[in-house]
């Protein structure tokens, strides 16, 4: 690289590189300190303990609380999504929603911070309601564009509409979840395969 080319603004990587670690850090302790806490009990003086860092270098970063929390979910949220799609368009929704568990087994606390905080959003003025509300809306419409795919292709005997589909499929995932949480011993992923059978291909009446 040139002295030229370094000086350019678009090739001054190292600022932006050590800003984005040092987000990444506080997410990540974040991610704990409201796994720990909820969102109410975690407190930014915390997070900024956790790192030895200023309470001023966390709100450069995040100027609220809230944002910050924001970004927390964002994160936990996000993972797998891409692979996620993919999966549904190739080999259908059964078969995509297996493999996001297993890969949701090795983060625990991905998941927990999800179910903590969508327990304690079911209040109105908590600051991720909206969030998880629009997430909801959102994971129900993803799914129900992939399962009308997998009507028309076959895979999906259930012919109920779509959207119930969906909605019955992200409540039992949640309740699975939920329920391994509590309980690593369970076995998530052959509990979600049997409700999958159910849910998506059901025993047709004689």
């Amino acid at each position: 690289m040139t002295e030229e080319t370094a000086s350019r603004p678009g090739t001054r990587r190292g600022p932006y590189a050590k800003s984005a670690r040092r987000q990444a850090e506080i997410v990540a302790s974040a991610t704990s300190v409201f796994s720990a806490r909820g969102y109410r009990g975690g407190s930014l003086r915390e997070i900024a303990k956790q790192l030895d860092l200023s309470l001023t270098s966390v709100v450069h970063h995040f100027p609220s609380k809230s944002a910050l929390l924001v970004a927390v979910l964002e994160n936990a949220d996000s993972a797998h999504a891409d692979s996620f799609t993919a999966d549904c368009r190739e080999e259908g929704v059964a078969y995509a929603v297996l493999q996001y568990v297993h890969r949701n087994l090795e983060r625990p606390e991905m998941l927990r911070l999800l179910a903590l905080m969508a327990a304690e959003s079911s209040a109105a003025d908590h600051p991720a309601h909206e969030w998880f509300r629009d997430r909801y809306d959102r994971l129900i419409e993803t799914l129900a564009i992939a399962i009308r795919r997998d009507q028309d292709a076959g895979r999906v005997s259930n012919s109920r509409a779509p959207e119930s589909i969906a909605e019955s499929l992200v409540a039992l995932w949640d309740g699975l979840q939920l329920q391994w949480l509590i309980n690593p011993q369970r076995d998530l992923v052959a509990a979600m395969r049997s409700s999958l059978a159910d849910l998506l291909e059901p025993q047709r009446q004689n």
